[in-house]
């Protein structure tokens, strides 16, 4: 199968690209390389990969791509992910998750595409939700431009598909850790925590530390992606563990791994505005219609993480 992947050379877009090509895919990337990493890709490109460096809000360069590449089926990730830059800056934030989603299913369109990946949030769309786990009819009320931008994009999916008979789902993920994921980065408490724990560094929890998420390992989350793209489902589709978990809770799963040295004493920071205080996404649509579930416990993820470090 001939496959483009947006945001191809980021955390979970290589993590899908390895699995694409492994496979035994024909793969293109998209990417801009400005949070993605080129080395992300140096397997997959010795496998065939190939990586197009430029921005999905070009929408002429995606066309141009696009109509070149036959490609049959589209995972789209590329996007803007940092929640607190959204809140800073929501124009920016738009022009890469909604113009830049535009561009891609336009692209696709045009070019006779298959079927379209898209990637979405799920606690950054139902914001601090009635019921938990919440299922994807629940009221969408986010708490940032992010979750709002991301919705604007499902949106523009599902009319593709009404008005152009365009295939799409949107995947909408718990919070999701793994390999790859960067240490240092401003997205992804698992990834910083790991780092702390590596380099004996206090970690920061902002608020209370009794906020809690649903992490989803990177490798479940592939998974997903591939049996989204062989199957009919459309509309959204929540992927997460099903699990709430606090990050209270995630520092004392580090301090279980066997043989590990302890997280030093977390400091505390004030709580930050647009996050979600509880988060748990019900999966049931995904075991129902995809044959999907999270099959990686939270601390087998960690460890695999802990031990690339």
């Amino acid at each position: 199968m001939r496959c483009i992947v947006t945001g191809g050379a980021g955390f979970i877009g290589s993590n899908l690209v390895d699995a694409l090509v492994t496979r035994g895919d024909e793969v293109t990337v998209i990417d801009n390389l400005s949070t993605g990493k080129q080395a992300n890709l140096e397997a997959a490109v010795a496998r065939g990969a190939r990586l197009e460096t430029l921005d999905v809000t070009d929408g002429a360069a995606v066309a141009e791509l696009l109509s070149s590449a036959e490609a049959e089926v589209i995972f789209h990730l590329a996007a803007q992910i940092d929640v607190r830059y959204s809140v800073e800056h929501p124009a920016g934030d738009a022009a890469v998750n909604v113009l830049g989603t535009i561009n891609v299913l336009e692209a696709a369109r045009a070019a006779g595409v298959r079927r379209v990946i898209n990637t979405s949030t799920g606690g950054g769309l139902y914001g601090d939700a009635d019921v938990l786990p919440t299922p994807e009819d629940h009221p969408i009320r986010p708490l940032a431009p992010y979750g709002q931008s991301k919705l604007a994009a499902e949106g523009y999916c599902e009319l593709y598909t009404r008005l152009h008979g365009l295939s799409t789902v949107s995947l909408r993920y718990g919070n999701v850790y793994g390999p790859r994921q960067d240490v240092h980065g401003e997205a992804g408490v698992v990834a910083i925590f790991c780092g702390c724990l590596a380099e004996g560094r206090r970690p920061t929890v902002y608020g209370d530390g009794r906020q809690t998420r649903d992490w989803v390992e990177v490798g479940d989350v592939v998974r997903a992606n591939l049996l989204a793209a062989d199957s009919e489902v459309s509309g959204p589709v929540n992927i997460g563990h099903g699990q709430e978990t606090s990050v209270l809770e995630l520092i004392d799963a580090l301090n279980r791994l066997d043989g590990r040295v302890r997280l030093p004493e977390p400091q505390f920071a004030p709580e930050r505005a647009g996050e979600v205080r509880r988060s748990c996404l019900d999966v049931t649509r995904a075991k129902q219609e995809l044959g999907w579930r999270a099959e990686t416990r939270l601390d087998d993820g960690l460890r695999r993480i802990v031990d690339q470090l």
